[in-house]
């Protein structure tokens, strides 16, 4: 289980290793939305997301001689890339199991960092099979992208950062919108800041059609995507919550935000535009919820959470704002 502990070790174990990155404002990009937003540029991130942080987190917390033995781990690219460069920078094997329709951009930078890729296709094929025969096989770790508790206190440090962040531009109570996928990173930063801010609050942000978490919250059980194929987020498109991360988020997030793919694209334009940063759309969903969610407070945080954009989405994103 995640504790605040654990999430203080990790952070130890990720000084030096990783980027403590900025919380950023634009008064153009306020007022845009109406209201202050502060965006934490986790794009900025090594490896071009907040993915970095769990990666390394529970490759260096494995026993030496399983180390040894090398890791796996199965991801669209974002957690590809973290736990690729965790493993090599600990001479680890390495083996990333990734969807055939991932952003090219996403397996080649997998495969620079020394990963061994095996593709897979995510319609008709289950990855959690496919991953553990090939673990057993090999007798490598499995590193999940999110219900990894050390994964977790990896990206819990996020919130550590964020609550001293938020205290120093004098914001006490805010939503923080957070974009997920299996909820690895809004519950570690709910965590976090339950510890240290507790008067930031965890919003989840999906896009439309994907918003198991956000269905979970509402009904308090576990809901399920109707597909796994069909958005331009692919970073965050996860077929059901986690069952370490949904007990977390049930009990402090509040609830989940939802926005188009459309909305998602805005979002990575205005943030070009008026806060020179590169996202990805499945990084720029929390920011467009901060953008363009109704009813939402004087001041709202959101969590950029990966720039791993190939360029033709990118110049397509662009198009949406002159």
């Amino acid at each position: 289980m995640t504790s605040i502990a654990l999430i203080e070790a990790a952070a130890a174990r990720l000084q030096g290793h990783i980027r403590v990155t900025p919380l950023l404002h634009a008064p153009l990009l306020e007022r845009v939305a109406g209201r202050r937003v502060l965006v934490k540029a986790e794009c900025l991130q090594l490896t071009g997301s907040f993915k970095a942080r769990g990666g390394w987190s529970a490759v260096s917390a494995l026993d030496p001689l399983a180390r040894a033995r090398g890791v796996i781990a199965y991801s669209s690219g974002n957690h590809a890339q973290g736990v690729a460069l965790a493993a090599a920078r600990h001479n680890a094997p390495c083996v990333i199991l990734m969807p055939s329709d991932a952003p090219e951009v996403k397996v080649a930078n997998t495969r620079a960092y020394g990963a061994e890729v095996v593709l897979y296709d995510r319609a008709t094929q289950d990855r959690d099979q496919i991953g553990a025969a090939i673990a057993t096989d090999r007798g490598l770790t499995l590193i999940r992208p999110y219900d990894d508790a050390q994964v977790i206190a990896g990206q819990a440090t996020v919130g550590l950062e964020l609550a001293r962040q938020a205290a120093d531009a004098g914001v006490t109570a805010a939503p923080v919108f957070v974009c997920c996928g299996g909820g690895g990173l809004a519950s570690g930063i709910a965590l976090a800041l339950e510890a240290h801010a507790p008067g930031l609050t965890v919003r989840t942000a999906e896009p439309q059609g994907f918003d198991d978490m956000a269905r979970s919250l509402a009904t308090g059980q576990r809901q399920k995507n109707a597909t796994a194929t069909g958005s331009i987020c692919d970073a965050i498109l996860t077929p059901t919550p986690g069952d370490l991360t949904f007990p977390i988020l049930q009990r402090l997030a509040g609830p989940g935000a939802i926005v188009t793919d459309d909305q998602a694209l805005k979002a990575m334009a205005l943030a070009f535009t008026h806060l020179r940063i590169v996202l990805e759309p499945g990084g720029a969903v929390a920011l467009a919820a901060a953008l363009f969610t109704e009813g939402l407070p004087e001041t709202v945080i959101a969590v950029a959470t990966g720039g791993n954009v190939d360029p033709a989405t990118f110049a397509t994103a662009l198009a949406r704002v002159a």
